[in-house]
């Protein structure tokens, strides 16, 4: 018996016990702001200053393919305003082909420690390339050189050849010369249609008030049962 199998011969917990009874306090109409948006500010800045949960920007993508088929992954939200939320990825990973087919996402923000969920439902359109560019000067040289070495959701055979390739760009970039960025890289940013602000409760009677869009470019807000 290795190390390996010693870490995992215990009993497995039982997750129908796990039982956490969520905050009393509640999330009433009166409270919201006037747009989703300006909500999400109130709550994000909450989450990141206030509370200092880990990385409050990570959310939870769901795309789906023009057969219905879902797919789910965690990305690093990187602005949003009231023109929607902005994230970038590898235009030929499996989420942009899945967008590119079906441009209805879903974006999840879990913010376990506060008992919060943030549910953006929305259509995702690609940022334009001037806009791309910017943030791409932004990110670590490391992490730009990441963008051209990875082939995002495409198989490779060894995780040395992944390593060879960042090693050969970091050979032809090296810190301080610029990196162009790369064509097929890029952002989404995904219009609301519909944001659920989800805070819970004590017995599972949650609090979810949504934010829905109207055609005369207004919110509705509607309070749905937990």
């Amino acid at each position: 018996m290795n190390d390996a199998d010693d870490v995992y011969s215990g009993p497995v917990p039982d997750p129908s016990a796990m039982r956490k009874q969520y905050r009393a306090e509640g999330l009433a109409e009166a409270e919201l702001a006037a747009t989703p948006v300006e909500q999400f500010a109130r709550w994000f800045r909450e989450a990141a200053v206030e509370a200092h949960l880990f990385e409050p920007n990570a959310m939870v993508v769901s795309t789906a393919d023009a057969e219905g088929r879902p797919s789910s992954r965690t990305v690093l939200l990187k602005q949003f305003d009231e023109q929607g939320f902005v994230f970038y990825t590898n235009y030929d990973s499996r989420k942009a082909r899945d967008l590119a087919e079906n441009p209805y996402v879903s974006l999840l923000f879990p913010w376990h420690p506060m008992a919060r969920q943030v549910i953006v439902r929305g259509v995702a359109r690609r940022t334009g390339r001037d806009e791309t560019a910017a943030y791409f000067r932004t990110r670590p040289h490391g992490s730009q050189l990441g963008a051209w070495a990875s082939g995002q959701s495409s198989v490779i055979s060894t995780r040395a050849d992944l390593d060879a390739s960042y090693t050969e760009l970091s050979a032809r970039y090296p810190e301080g010369e610029q990196v162009p960025v790369p064509p097929h890289w890029g952002g989404f940013r995904v219009a609301p249609q519909s944001v659920e602000f989800w805070q819970g409760r004590e017995n599972r009677l949650h609090d979810r008030l949504q934010y829905r869009a109207q055609a005369d470019g207004s919110w509705r807000v509607e309070r749905l049962s937990p």
